[in-house]
């Protein structure tokens, strides 16, 4: 098995809804404003009005659940859901939380990033495996996508 690199994206943030504690934990809703993806077979913006709808269990760990559209530099667009987990020691999740930069190396941040379009030059993204790794920054999220092959 290989990983081979699909992506890097910047994607935009706006201010998180805290909905406090809910039956599975503190529910917060984090608007997607935008942003962009850049990689050799896949480019373009991700458009605003997607979110990440995460729920932070009892044990800290943040289960993330984003779901945004990416409106390729050819006009494709392709439905992206991406669930996944950060979690790390409490003074650098206090720091993350706070808006502070945090060296990504410091936390745990992994997604399976899955795909759907019916353009037919990007159909191959609706059969593939992909995995990600993140980093949370003030106002966006910085993601690396790769294929497994």
């Amino acid at each position: 098995m290989k990983l081979q690199s699909l992506f890097k994206a910047e994607i935009t943030l706006a201010p998180p809804q805290e909905l406090g504690e809910a039956p599975h934990g503190r529910r917060r809703i984090i608007p997607i404003t935008g942003g962009r993806v850049s990689g050799e077979r896949l480019s373009g913006r991700v458009l605003p009005g997607g979110a990440d709808w995460q729920v932070v269990r009892a044990d800290g760990v943040a289960a993330l659940d984003a779901r945004y559209t990416i409106e390729t530099g050819d006009g494709a667009l392709i439905y992206v859901a991406n669930r996944g987990v950060r979690h790390g020691p409490p003074e650098v999740l206090q720091k993350l939380a706070a808006g502070e930069p945090v060296d990504p190396a410091l936390y745990y941040m992994r997604t399976t990033p899955w795909f759907e379009t019916g353009d037919a030059r990007y159909a191959w993204l609706n059969r593939i495996v992909c995995v990600g790794t993140g980093a949370r920054r003030a106002a966006a999220v910085e993601l690396e996508v790769f294929e497994v092959k």
